[in-house]
């Protein structure tokens, strides 16, 4: 019986650029180019610079660097300070399903790193981006790891490593240990959504990452890891999922490929919540002021409510990433600023008595309809009632950016525009696009890299 680490290993070593249709290829380019843009964005927060901290203590022998400081650290340490950069916004892509959620696109922290070390084609990124979002979504599909108390990033450390290890160049027995390698020792939990929480947040996905690269380098090194990891008597059946599971059958031939249904983020915020937020903006033009509210209420999906609205934190929130996870707080800042952006989670924000008001008078439910329509759709009806009795509706099916709405080339482009303009100048941001729209043209992986430095590299 072919084993789960036996498909994946197998699938990761055979899977050719020319297996891949046009539209695959181009939803790649897309999703590198978003990632890429929350990178640029993320780069001044707080927990990138603690992460670059800790990379430039590091000198390698074969290193990898850090997008725009243009440091030079072990592949390792320069996956997890991109990752998280990549994360810290909240602003990157993601998949829904009816089991696990999350953002493949954490890693493409992974792919950088890889291709830039082994001197990969922009061919092979893009391969290896899609090989993470076929593994990422498929074992996704599988089990809701949240209500067995464990992280989805225990999945994104898994396509990480079939990235990694697939750039590295390893055989298909090698890539069958990096897999063991990486999936034994790197079970997350998730209390690190629940509750106050904390930086861990956005950095832990770029920790699986970080510990996949090991992995790989570990399996191609020669090092072996226990088997059978998924179904062993310890294995991730009996400790993680509790029960057994078969993957679908993966992308290629006349299977489609799972990156074709990972959405992009129109706001800085959880993805549950797009679709809520969207339909607020929709409601505010109906009234004079948000002093007119009475009360706003939201029916939305149950996961949804789960999430961003299911603990007293999320309603208090009193840090940047219980707020950008917060439902009401998203909602109010939306309805009093018209928007969603990232300083509307500064402290000063945090503390605005008037998105408290606001946020303590929203109502939210979970809804049979919009349950049912998942995970195609995050359908969501969002009522706003005001203190004359009167009320307005607005029914949200799939945000802009969702892939069944997807955005434009262009407004692809704005978005990654807008967050590199702090750190980009506008003709670095000319010359990376270009790049990244042609990528399959690049021949080597690291000028995507060196093309984000907005200075030159520390000697």
């Amino acid at each position: 019986m072919t084993t789960i680490v036996e498909q994946l290993s197998s699938y990761a070593a055979a899977l050719c650029f020319e297996d891949l249709p046009g539209e695959v290829i181009h939803q790649a380019k897309r999703l590198i180019i978003d990632t890429i843009g929350c990178a640029l964005g993320g780069y001044a927060s707080e927990p990138a610079k603690i992460a670059r901290e800790i990379a430039g203590t590091v000198a390698s022998g074969r290193p990898a660097t850090v997008m725009v400081s243009g440091q030079r650290t072990s592949p390792d340490l320069a996956t997890f300070a991109n990752g998280v950069m990549i994360r810290f916004l909240d602003f990157n892509d993601g998949y829904i399903s009816t089991g696990e959620s999350g953002h493949p696109s954490d890693s493409i922290a992974a792919v950088l790193s890889t291709a830039e070390v082994m001197h990969r084609s922009g061919r092979e990124m893009i391969v290896a981006t899609v090989l993470a979002y076929e593994v990422f979504c498929r074992i996704c599909d599988q089990a809701d790891l949240k209500l067995l108390g464990f992280d989805h990033v225990t999945v994104g450390g898994m396509a990480s490593t079939a990235a990694a290890a697939r750039l590295f160049g390893i055989p298909e027995k090698s890539i069958a240990e990096a897999f063991n390698l990486g999936i034994v020792p790197n079970i997350a939990l998730y209390q690190t959504r629940i509750g106050t929480v904390s930086m861990w947040k956005g950095c832990a996905y770029a920790n699986a990452s970080r510990n996949a690269v090991f992995a790989a380098m570990l399996a191609a090194g020669g090092m072996t890891g226990p088997s059978p990891v998924f179904e062993g008597v310890g294995g991730y059946f009996k400790a993680v999922t509790r029960a057994p599971f078969q993957l679908a059958a993966l992308g290629g031939r006349e299977h489609p490929f799972k990156i074709m249904e990972c959405s992009i983020k129109r706001f800085p915020l959880g993805q549950y919540s797009q679709t809520v937020v969207e339909a607020a903006l929709q409601v505010r033009g109906k009234i004079q002021s948000v002093d007119e509210i009475a009360e706003v209420r939201i029916e939305t999906v149950t996961t949804a409510i789960r999430l961003m609205a299911g603990d007293p934190d999320k309603w208090e929130p009193a840090t940047r990433e219980t707020a950008d996870h917060s439902m009401p707080y998203t909602v109010a800042a939306a309805l009093i600023y018209g928007t969603v952006e990232q300083h509307h989670f500064d402290d000063e924000y945090l503390r605005d008595p008037k998105i408290r008001a606001l946020t303590r008078r929203v109502k939210a439910a979970a809804s049979d309809d919009a349950d049912r329509r998942m995970p195609e759709a995050m359908l969501c009806k969002l009522t706003l009632v005001t203190e004359s009795g009167a009320s307005h509706t607005a029914v949200v099916e799939y945000h802009k950016g969702h892939y069944r709405n997807p955005m434009s080339e262009a407004e692809v482009e704005a978005k990654f525009r807008k967050l590199a303009k702090e750190v980009l100048a506008t003709a670095q941001s000319d010359r990376l696009m270009e790049r990244l729209w042609k990528l399959e043209d690049v021949t080597d992986a690291g000028e995507i890299v060196r093309l984000t430095m907005a200075r030159p590299s520390p000697r």
